[in-house]
């Protein structure tokens, strides 16, 4: 019997905004595309652009790490301002502003005559995506529901997988029939269709009560991720972590975050609510959000090298053999919500980081014949996986702080995912090399001098330079200290996975569902009446 005190929830979302939400979530989701589409035709391309001049830019391994780190770090750097100018200002501007600059960026991007220019180009694009990526989920907060709302971002979430479909595909086509720069020069046209969109159809939404902007805890930050990272991927050129120019940055990088967490903490306006951080599910859901990043980014980076370089597919067949991967991950993130409300989250994450973590082991047992069908049951598995971790902790994520935050919160569940893959692709891309080169030590007795260092810093180069030199028995070497060097990746990935789900275990709620879900708590006075939360323009 229903209780006669018992009101109905109170629509906080005007009726005008509420008619057209399904079509400002495709008009969003456009938006999301075209910057993961970016990175995920990267991948595809970065064969291309290691070739020398004129099919290329001969970029090195540690130019093509950088070509993908430049447009994490400044993304990651700068998100936390991004998602408070947003919640001050207004949404649906700083979405516009960051496409017309990620666009300018790609623009730049396909005209880079050397990987130096490629790398500060991405870095514009990195700029423009931050501005982005958090206002796309901040008005997906604001112009649904809290019972619809879990639905939404999982449709946000399986994006990414269309992404990561459209992508590979989209870049081998391009990389076959036109020069490497084709790769970002297509962005140009989908941002173009993307801001009539947006300015159509998004609605704009802001913080009634903004605090102030923090430049001292972004520049910490920005220093910090940028010094850190850069030590790892020295150390990994180097083969040698001890050497001061891979340990100084290091240690740079480290006393600036801890100085940022500090300062943060003491500053009246932060730019990181570390109090957030209270909440046991958002501090394990942060966490899981990095650790999977951390694995996946990583091997997605010498997943590439191994099906072009070792099995010798074309740059669109290997766009094609990343299908699986993206295609489970479209089918079932905006799906997921079903299974965490039967099973919980706790339980449905978990799972899904051990499928990511059966992924990677069966990556550790491939070799340069193992049946091809392998590695599309493996990428299958792994996109799986995926698609049931994602979108359930970013709903815990958002569900836990105020709604008017939604800007900052978007910034800080994207800053976790973007700083975990940077992290991966840093830490275990020197891995990759580190154990690459030692592989590699006893077989290039036969190299001129002033090459040797160059023909053992990754498979591309040591293929390189065979091919150069006229030297075949460089090769089948070169493709056995390859794969044993993914072996050891693949099973250091699966560690880390492990332990997500571990965290998953311990800290997540069981069947205590995110907004909306079957047990969510009922609105609250501010949500009823709408005070306190975003102000909305139709």
């Amino acid at each position: 019997m229903t209780s006669p005190t018992a009101a109905a929830p109170v629509s906080r979302v005007p009726e005008a905004v509420h008619r057209r939400r399904w079509w400002i979530l495709g008009t969003l989701v456009l938006a999301l595309l075209v910057v993961v589409l970016d990175n995920s035709i990267l991948n595809v391309a970065m064969k291309t652009i290691a070739t020398p001049a004129p099919v290329g830019l001969g970029a090195s391994q540690s130019d093509l790490e950088w070509a993908i780190n430049s447009y994490t770090l400044v993304f990651a750097g700068l998100l936390f301002t991004a998602g408070l100018l947003g919640d001050r200002f207004g949404r649906k501007w700083t979405l516009l502003a960051g496409m017309l600059v990620f666009g300018l960026g790609s623009l730049l991007s396909a005209l880079a005559a050397s990987p130096g220019e490629l790398i500060g180009y991405r870095a514009v694009m990195g700029l423009g995506g931050a501005f982005v990526m958090p206002a796309t989920l901040a008005i997906i907060m604001n112009v649904f529901e809290r019972h619809e709302q879990p639905k939404a971002i999982g449709i946000w979430a399986g994006a990414v997988g269309l992404a990561i479909a459209i992508g590979p595909i989209t870049g081998g086509l391009l990389i076959e029939h036109f020069w490497w720069g084709s790769v970002f020069l297509v962005n140009v046209p989908i941002v173009v269709v993307a801001l009539g969109l947006m300015g159509w159809l998004v609605p704009d939404s802001k913080d009634p009560n903004p605090g102030k902007l923090d430049p001292v805890g972004v520049l910490l930050s920005i220093v910090g991720l940028v010094a850190l990272i850069y030590g790892i991927i020295k150390g990994g050129e180097l083969a040698d972590f001890t050497d001061p120019s891979a340990w100084v940055p290091t240690l740079v990088g480290v006393l600036a975050l801890v100085a940022f967490v500090l300062f943060e903490k003491h500053t009246r306006h932060p730019a990181l609510d570390v109090t957030w951080f209270r909440n046991k599910v958002f501090s394990a859901s942060i966490g899981v959000v990095g650790i999977v990043f951390f694995a996946l980014m990583g091997v997605s980076f010498f997943g590439v090298f191994y099906i072009q370089s070792v099995r010798g597919y074309s740059a669109l067949e290997a766009g094609e053999l990343m299908l699986p991967l993206a295609v489970a991950q479209l089918v079932f993130a905006p799906r997921a919500r079903l299974v965490v409300d039967r099973f919980g989250i706790r339980a449905t994450c978990a799972g899904g980081m051990l499928l990511v973590t059966a992924g990677f082991l069966g990556y550790a047992f491939l070799t340069a014949t193992s049946p091809i069908w392998l590695l599309i049951v493996l990428g299958f598995v792994m996109g799986t996986g995926m698609a049931h971790v994602m979108p359930p902790v970013t709903v815990a994520i958002m569900g836990a702080l105020p709604r008017e935050k939604a800007g900052a919160g978007s910034a800080l569940n994207n800053t976790f995912r973007q700083v975990g893959g940077s992290l991966g692709i840093a830490v275990l891309g020197a891995l990759l090399s580190t154990v690459y080169r030692n592989g590699m030590d006893d077989h290039l007795a036969t190299v001129p001098e002033q090459v040797r260092d160059r023909a053992g810093e990754s498979i591309e180069s040591t293929l390189g330079v065979a091919e150069k030199l006229h030297l075949p028995a460089l090769v089948d070497p070169a493709k056995d200290a390859f794969i044993h060097a993914m072996h050891v990746v693949s099973g250091v990935s699966a560690g880390v996975t492990v332990l997500g789900a571990v965290l998953a275990l311990l800290l997540l709620p069981g069947k205590v569902a995110a907004p909306g879900g079957p047990g969510a708590p009922a609105p609250g006075p501010q949500d009823r009446s709408g005070s306190g939360a975003s102000t909305a323009k139709v």
